[in-house]
């Protein structure tokens, strides 16, 4: 599975920005597609997942309420819909595929490039 993460870019506090990752090869419906950030001087955390078979969705509670993700099976593309952007949400994000388990720990066995957030005050 080979995974792209777009969408990044520079906004100002209050705005929005939507993330796409684009997955290719093998997929299968076991899988999630979680996005993870990590700020500058910080350990990368997960931010949200969802369930390619079921669409059930994860967040961490930070943004539960702030960020949105979906998915579009026909695209093979993870979305992550992000709005009332902060300077702290300012971060290169990953996206990232694999079973549950080793999604939520951070130890997926596919993971994008990144892409920079950067959240203007």
């Amino acid at each position: 599975v080979q995974l792209q993460a777009s969408g990044g870019g520079l906004v100002q506090a209050g705005g929005s920005l939507r993330l796409s990752c684009a997955a290719s090869g093998r997929t299968l419906n076991t899988y999630v597609t979680g996005w993870f950030r990590q700020a500058p001087g910080k350990e990368r955390v997960f931010v949200a997942a969802i369930s390619w078979g079921s669409g059930s969705t994860w967040y961490t509670d930070s943004v539960t309420g702030l960020f949105t993700i979906s998915r579009d099976n026909a695209k093979n593309t993870a979305y992550l819909e992000m709005n009332s952007l902060k300077p702290e949400d300012t971060a290169v994000y990953y996206c990232a595929t694999d079973l549950l388990p080793n999604v939520r720990a951070g130890k997926a066995r596919y993971w994008g490039q990144g892409t920079l957030v950067t959240v203007s005050s």
